[in-house]
């Protein structure tokens, strides 16, 4: 397996991360979901958007974290994830989400949510998040909507999720 490289992205990013997201998916939703909630103050958070890069510099993976909050309580949604065609399965995805997630421990963050594959995102730690008495604002799968507490230590908001604008819900 490939080792790769993360990092906060920076100002020059922007373009190859749109290019990332813009391959990885069948159109350009994510891409300008990206550039929607980059330029919202009250979503963005700085350093929580993280890249993988190759060992030519190269970016080829992006996971992004931003505000968003369960009945009013602050939490994070991991969203979206992207990583460019040649280089999925190679855990450059993987890397960028464990870099972002650990960052956002490192930031005295604490609940993550994410809204995906079953059968990719609990190998980070995300379980049900109906398990926390967490929910959606829209019907999905029980399995697909996931949370993780990075501080076992501290308490976990229930309750419904309350996302940015520019995911439309």
């Amino acid at each position: 397996m490939t080792i790769w490289t993360t990092r906060p992205e920076t100002t020059n990013d922007i373009t190859a991360i749109r290019d990332i997201n813009r391959a990885a998916f069948p159109t350009s939703g994510e891409a300008d979901l990206v550039d929607a909630l980059r330029a919202d103050p009250e979503a963005w958070i700085d350093g929580l958007s993280m890249v993988t890069e190759g060992s030519d510099g190269t970016l080829v993976g992006h996971a992004l974290l931003t505000r968003c909050h369960v009945d009013g309580a602050p939490a994070l949604a991991l969203a979206p994830c992207a990583v460019r065609p040649s280089a999925q399965r190679t855990g450059a995805g993987s890397a960028a989400i464990r870099a972002a997630l650990d960052t956002a421990r490192s930031m005295g963050e604490n609940l993550v949510l994410v809204l995906g594959h079953s059968d990719y995102y609990p190998r980070f730690g995300f379980t049900p998040a109906s398990g926390f008495g967490i929910r959606a604002p829209f019907e999905v799968p029980d399995e697909a909507m996931m949370a993780m507490a990075l501080d076992d230590t501290r308490p976990v908001p229930t309750g419904t999720i309350q996302y940015p604008a520019a995911f439309g819900v």
